[in-house]
């Protein structure tokens, strides 16, 4: 399992996380518009859980928050920095085809972290997320959960100011998913900014400060989790909460 009880010693938990804006940001493809035009300001203490029924533009919201679409609409922009330290997640870790130690010296190399250094960064994050025994393993040989935690040791590494997670336990068994919200936790207790897209009802109550919901592309609801849960406002989530089809 995961070794997720290490005391943090990162400047990350000195500052408050940036706060991330939407200003009518909307994207189309090929004619058809499938995110916004939305405006909403995700700046608590977190983490941000990201809901909403299949289609929503859930994804679509993170790859334009993240910067890997470019939003035909609006600005997207951030408090403080023009682009903070980011990492991204996915629902299937993307991963090298190399070993686990490996993959974490590479991202490291990339961020321009000295040679010497890049080791031991490296064999601490995989230490921390329970992966030491897969060090000189394949990462692409290696089960869904381990492989999750490694895309979560590789983002470590890099110390993110923020990081998105799209769907990151869907996949995964009960003791897999829990190691994921475990590391989900220190990362957001060591200062980064979580912004999580997930189906999970009760996975978004254990971990959300406050959720953002979203239908048909659109945000309907940005609120509390307590309040989001207990007593939401739009129809449709309260259609979603309920696990009903809304139309």
């Amino acid at each position: 399992m995961t070794s997720l009880n290490v005391p943090i010693t990162t400047t990350l938990a000195l500052f408050p996380p940036p706060a991330l804006r939407f200003d009518d940001v909307a994207f189309s493809h090929q004619g058809k518009q499938l995110f916004g035009p939305c405006s909403f300001t995700l700046n608590g203490a977190g983490p941000t859980l990201v809901m909403g029924p299949n289609g929503a533009g859930k994804s679509l919201l993170l790859r334009l928050a993240h910067g890997l679409l470019p939003a035909n609409e609006g600005r997207v922009s951030w408090s403080g920095e023009v682009h903070p330290r980011q990492a991204m997640v996915f629902q299937r870790p993307i991963l090298l085809r190399r070993s686990a130690l490996a993959n974490l010296t590479h991202a490291l190399a990339v961020n321009k972290t000295p040679g010497k250094a890049r080791k031991k960064l490296a064999c601490e994050a995989l230490a921390r997320f329970g992966l030491t025994a897969c060090t000189d393993t394949p990462a692409r040989v290696l089960s869904g959960g381990e492989q999750q935690r490694l895309a979560l040791a590789r983002a470590w590494v890099l110390s993110p100011a923020v990081l998105f997670l799209d769907e990151p336990t869907s996949a995964l068994d009960p003791a897999a998913a829990k190691a994921v919200e475990a590391a989900v936790k220190e990362f957001h207790q060591q200062g980064t900014r979580i912004v999580m897209t997930t189906h999970d009802l009760h996975q978004a109550k254990r971990l959300a400060g406050d959720v953002l919901f979203l239908s048909g592309g659109k945000v309907r609801e940005h609120t509390p989790a307590e309040s989001f849960f207990n007593t939401p406002v739009s129809q449709e989530a309260q259609a979603f909460i309920a696990g009903e089809l809304y139309e």
